[in-house]
């Protein structure tokens, strides 16, 4: 629906909520007041593609298809996700472009996210773990899932870990030390059994001989 079929009242009724939106702070990026206004002015512009241009200003990457919540697709995605990925249903970022408190609703969704990183980060480090943000996800039913993951990918983490490679390597090598000296006297004592009979066989023919000599 373009800005040309709404009505003056449609257009009143969507500046409070206009006035709500944030705008950027970034010198050079046009709030979402401003593409209202211009897309007023040019009757040809989609409103929903209007607030697409708008998100995208204020959040950066962010895209608008539709997302399985199964975990091997969200975790699939999250793989491929920066950190600041965002991820809308092509119907839901329409009723957000029509619908004032669906916009505060779910950009608020997205807003906690961001600004919910640091306290993760800080949280993390102090669990010796490392906070790995992905993007947020808004599925064509309206949920909304946050993608993070965590590491123990730290210089104390990898230290510790080092130090538990080195001790287990040692105790390993402590045990193959005595499983080989164990297998040598094993390996001596099945010798000697297997001698045995033969020395006594032998002893006894040198006793005979020396009491053939004798009786000589």
């Amino acid at each position: 629906m373009s800005i040309g079929n709404v009505d003056s009242r449609t257009l009143l009724a969507a500046y409070p909520y206009v006035n709500q939106m944030r705008k950027s702070s970034t010198t050079g990026k046009i709030s979402f007041a401003d593409m209202i206004k211009q897309t007023a002015e040019n009757s040809s512009a989609d409103r929903t593609e209007v607030y697409k241009d708008y998100l995208k200003q204020k959040y950066g990457n962010v895209t608008f298809k539709n997302v399985s919540k199964d975990h091997e697709t969200l975790e699939r995605l999250g793989k491929r996700m920066s950190g600041n990925d965002v991820v809308i249903a092509p119907n839901i970022v329409e009723e957000m472009a029509n619908d004032p408190e669906k916009a505060a609703y779910y950009e608020g969704k997205i807003d906690d996210f961001f600004n919910d990183i640091p306290r993760k980060k800080a949280m993390s480090a102090a669990q010796g773990l490392v906070y790995q943000p992905c993007g947020v996800v808004i599925h064509e039913d309206g949920s909304v899932t946050y993608i993070s993951g965590c590491s123990n990918d730290t210089p104390e983490t990898r230290a510790k870990i080092k130090a538990e490679q080195e001790a287990k390597r040692k105790k390993q090598e402590k045990y193959r030390l005595i499983i080989e000296e164990t297998a040598n006297k094993r390996r001596q004592i099945a010798s000697w059994q297997y001698q045995k009979p033969f020395m006594a066989q032998a002893l006894q023919k040198g006793s005979f001989a020396f009491n053939a000599r004798t009786w000589m």
